[in-house]
């Protein structure tokens, strides 16, 4: 509890002060379809500010005790797709603490693997990568070798899980779709991974409980059409992944904590 309300008050402090992420929250909340985005945007603030503190908080020594605290809607789409043998994909929006998930496949006697963006500062990048090791979670970075594809195919061959952040297209060369009433590109890659290895992607997220405690949402996996070209498959799946992550985001958009450009009116 302590952690939580000093990370909250560390994102007042953040949200305060002003500047491009504020101007960036506000904008993404509104298209969230918050009533009032300015305060939208602090409560935003304050659920990263938690998130960083339950981050900086975790021990392996206490991942039982988040376990233990994590509520999973939709747990039998992961188990029916474990029974299959095939491995499953995990499609997250910046949304709560999707680090929780962690623990819940390694209870579901999952293997999990996730990408991560591979940062300037290798210390910070190691930090994280040993986090998400107790918490069960390989990390292989999204640099340009390309060795990622293959770890997350062989991860799938072993029907393991991958877990894939895909609200935001670093590469800017992604799928257009439309994602909140505007034109934008999400990756391909997850739809990509889905149709290649054969193994159905799930729209999740992790949400913040009220109080101590997360509660994940795993949706069904996302119908991708079966027929046409591999590109045409992979354009219509994304444009049902976007519409699928926004039904998430929208059920808790203060803790939807994008704040970097997401379309390309805001780089304008």
């Amino acid at each position: 509890p302590v952690a939580r309300r000093l990370g909250e008050m560390a994102g007042d402090l953040w949200f305060r002060s002003g500047g491009r992420r504020r101007a960036m929250a506000v904008r993404h909340m509104s298209r969230a379809g918050a009533p009032d985005p300015a305060a939208a945007a602090r409560l935003l603030f304050r659920a990263y500010g938690r998130y960083w503190a339950e981050v900086l908080w975790l021990r392996p020594e206490r991942v039982a005790e988040v376990t233990a605290r994590v509520e999973v809607e939709g747990i039998e789409h992961v188990r029916k797709a474990k029974a299959e043998g095939r491995g499953m994909i995990y499609a997250l929006p910046h949304v709560g603490n999707w680090e929780v998930a962690g623990p819940i496949a390694r209870r579901e006697g999952l293997e999990l693997v996730a990408v991560a963006e591979a940062l300037r500062n290798q210390r910070l990048v190691q930090w994280f990568a040993g986090v998400r090791s107790a918490l069960g979670i390989e990390v292989v970075l999204a640099d340009r070798r390309g060795g990622v594809m293959r770890r997350l195919r062989r991860m799938l061959e072993s029907n393991g899980a991958v877990a894939l952040v895909t609200d935001r297209d670093l590469s800017r060369k992604g799928i257009e779709v439309e994602f909140f009433g505007e034109r934008t590109t999400l990756p391909a890659g997850p739809v990509s991974l889905a149709i290649g290895a054969d193994a159905p992607l799930f729209p999740v997220a992790s949400y913040f409980a009220e109080g101590p405690g997360h509660r994940v949402v795993v949706r069904p996996p996302i119908p991708i059409p079966a027929s046409g070209t591999r590109e045409e498959r992979v354009a219509a799946g994304t444009q049902l992944l976007a519409a699928a992550l926004e039904e998430l985001i929208r059920q808790a958009p203060t803790q939807w904590h994008l704040l970097q450009p997401n379309w390309p009116s805001d780089r304008t």
